[in-house]
């Protein structure tokens, strides 16, 4: 296992064979995959890397392009082909990589995320307006607080019934991201988004692709990834019971055996 830093990006990479990539939700960073890391890198070349303004990259003083940002840190890296496996905001960056360069992408494994473009309708995340009231009063604690709330909980679930050490787990890389004001720098307003954006361009998509979601995530990440599946020609669904917006801390070994069943049936 080797650890590499390279700016602005912290990276890590293990492992031989096939190159699968891994990408994290954006409110925490690249440890999110801690339970995937060992069952991947025994059977794959694996890389996981922290986006700008999370974990231990530089932080973000403009928006940026996410897409552009992963493809730099490829090609640094000589990849020319790999499984991408995203989660939420990157499960979206995905999309648009596997559009924008199909040649790149032999997979995709896409959890818990909608493509650019989805317009939610409804009500928002339970929190979502406090979370927001909390940024800007400066109450950056509970900002991570109410992130965790929304994410992890979900909407049906209160705080105590959730593992506490996974709730200090994410607050943990939570609160790097909330510190450098990741998302209302960057995460808010992309730079060079699609146009047209991916989620009126599904049907292009060709890569076997895999969706995954939480049975207690929230109904409108339930809806992207039925649209997902039934728009992208190769897609699968694969919905994990018992868990929110993030299956792969919640019920890891669901997860990996998904994951690892998809990644063989694709070789």
């Amino acid at each position: 296992m080797t650890y590499e830093t390279s700016s602005p990006l912290h990276y890590e990479i293990a492992g031989e064979g096939d190159v699968v990539v891994l990408g994290h939700a954006g409110f925490v960073d690249s440890r999110m995959w801690d339970d995937q890391w060992q069952a991947l890198t025994e059977r794959y070349r694996v890389i996981r890397y922290d986006m700008q303004g999370y974990g231990q990259s530089g932080s973000v003083t403009a928006p940026i392009s996410r897409r552009n940002e992963l493809i730099t840190l490829l090609r640094s890296l000589n990849v020319t082909q790999a499984h991408f496996i995203g989660s939420s905001l990157s499960g979206a960056i995905y999309i648009d990589v596997a559009l924008a360069y199909p040649d790149l992408v032999s997979s995709l494994i896409i959890a818990s995320a909608a493509p650019n473009g989805f317009q939610m309708v409804g009500q928002p995340p339970r929190y979502m307006m406090e979370m927001f009231e909390a940024w800007q009063k400066g109450d950056l604690s509970q900002v991570t607080e109410l992130q965790t709330r929304i994410w992890i909980d979900g909407g049906s679930r209160e705080p105590d019934q959730i593992d506490q050490k996974l709730r200090k787990r994410v607050a943990e890389m939570n609160v790097i991201a909330v510190q450098n004001r990741t998302m209302l720098i960057s995460d808010s307003q992309p730079a060079d988004p699609l146009d047209p954006p991916a989620v009126s361009r599904l049907d292009k998509i060709h890569c076997p692709t895999l969706i995954i979601d939480g049975e207690l995530d929230h109904p409108e990440i339930h809806r992207a990834a039925t649209l997902m599946a039934e728009q992208i020609s190769n897609a699968r669904r694969q919905t994990i019971s018992g868990a929110a917006h993030m299956p792969n801390l919640e019920k890891p070994s669901e997860f990996n055996r998904l994951v690892l069943d998809f990644l063989q049936s694709v070789k």
